[in-house]
């Protein structure tokens, strides 16, 4: 055995740090259980140190997710720290630089560790200090410096190199012609995509900064009057959201937990040509759907589609999926749609004075759950509820099924006077389709499937 090291003030501040994140984790555990002995005994600061000393092999730091591009692969995931990839003019992960998220991958029931490893003292992390092995933090860890080396060991395993990489069949693969002979497979190298965790979240922070931050809202806001502000605003346009990992994002990765599988999507578009943003007017209005056809591409394609319906074409293929293009470019104007009005009106607009039906209210303006509920029980009342029946995930198919019986009015009043109850269920079905929605749908489907 090793002789121990002094304790210092330093050590001290580590220990207590330690400490106190383990308690508090103990405490969650023994909420409603506060006599289970059996519990505190884990909780004890060497045995849980020991503990996390061992689980954190089951767990692993990631920059790059495999499980990201099909949850059931079963093969390496990358640590390649932004600093190591090579420049590039475009934007991609080395634009991180020395700042980015670490990820995680692996047993969902060890990422207590890695909360614990991210613990900050002197404004760095655990894990930072270990991999530098402080000596006051070996100390903390456990006056036997043989243990403390040992356990500062199995934690710095969090982040590794995998000695044998592994690709796998779920996993996205290209075949990279290297030679001059493509009928010969030794002329081929296998490329294996991965998914950028950490830019993703990079992406994830700045956005949602921009639609939801106080000083953008403040910047947006002036805009919006006309009034004179210190900074620009940022505007992120036809937005698309990828949900990974369904009811369990925490099986993708940490990272991926924390944005609740949301992982935004920039158009895919030239340069734009910015021109002024088309206003709209919902107040004193009962149904936005009604501002949604004073749109001029929206009425575009209504006209299209009676016109094309109204022509009484064959029932080919052709015809089908000549159908389905222009039923996807709408449904796809309503996110577009929402967009426009969420940026426009900014976040808490149905607060006051609107007379939109609550699915409707819910569609449009989401950033209101992000706010704090005001204060007077009128409102505070108003604002719990609204969250709730956010929370909820039902408005979606509501807003389908109100988008889908719009439609047959306005396909009806264009002459088409065959549409009804199964053209409605069409039209609601691919409405959910299109609309990528922010939050899980439940697809309570009954009345419209």
């Amino acid at each position: 055995m090793s002789k121990p090291h002094k304790e210092t003030p330093r050590s001290e501040h580590f220990r207590a740090s330690i400490t106190a994140f383990i308690e508090a984790r103990r405490d969650a555990k023994l909420k409603g259980k506060e006599d289970d002995t059996s519990i505190t005994g884990k909780y004890d600061y060497t045995a849980w140190l020991s503990d996390a000393a061992r689980r954190v092999s089951q767990i692993q730091a990631v920059t790059h997710v495999l499980k990201a591009t099909h949850p059931d692969a079963r093969g390496s995931s990358l640590h390649v720290p932004p600093t190591m990839l090579p420049l590039h003019a475009e934007v991609g992960s080395h634009s991180l630089g020395e700042k980015f998220s670490e990820d995680v991958v692996g047993n969902a029931a060890a990422l207590d560790v890695f909360k614990f490893l991210k613990l900050e003292v002197e404004g760095r992390m655990l894990l930072h200090w270990m991999q530098q092995a402080d000596p006051d933090l070996l100390t903390a860890l456990n006056p036997d410096p043989d243990i403390a080396h040992e356990w500062l060991t199995a934690f710095c395993g969090l982040v590794r190199v995998e000695t044998k990489l592994a690709s796998h069949s779920r996993a996205k693969q290209i075949y990279w012609l290297v030679g001059d002979k493509p009928e010969d497979n030794d002329h081929y190298h296998l490329l294996q995509p991965l998914f950028s965790s950490s830019l993703a979240h990079a992406v994830h922070d700045e956005i949602q900064d921009a639609r939801f931050g106080e000083q953008n809202k403040l910047a947006r806001q002036a805009r919006r009057n006309g009034d004179a502000h210190d900074t620009a605003y940022r505007d992120y346009r036809n937005l698309i959201v990828r949900k990974l990992g369904g009811t369990k994002p925490q099986n993708i990765s940490q990272l991926n937990s924390e944005r609740g599988g949301m992982n935004y999507l920039l158009a895919s578009l030239p340069p734009p040509r910015w021109q002024s943003r088309q206003s709209i007017n919902l107040h004193n209005r009962e149904s936005a759907l009604d501002a949604l056809k004073g749109i001029k591409q929206v009425r575009a394609i209504i006209r299209q589609l009676a016109n094309f319906l109204l022509s009484d074409p064959p029932p080919t293929m052709e015809t089908r999926l000549k159908r389905e293009g222009m039923e996807q470019a709408l449904g796809a104007q309503l996110p577009v749609f929402a967009e426009s009005v969420q940026m426009q009106m900014g976040s808490g607009w149905t607060r006051e004075g609107c007379e939109l039906d609550l699915n409707e209210q819910l569609w449009l303006d989401p950033g209101r759950t992000q706010l704090k509920p005001r204060t007077e029980p009128e409102g505070n009342q108003s604002d719990v509820a609204f969250n709730a029946e956010y929370a909820r995930g039902v408005w979606p198919d509501q807003i389908a099924a109100r988008f889908a019986n719009w439609l047959n009015a306005q396909l009806y009043a264009s002459g088409l006077t065959t549409v009804g109850e199964s053209e409605a269920k069409h039209w609601a079905r691919q409405a959910i389709v299109e609309a990528a929605w922010p939050v899980p749908i439940q697809r309570r489907l009954g009345e419209i499937e």
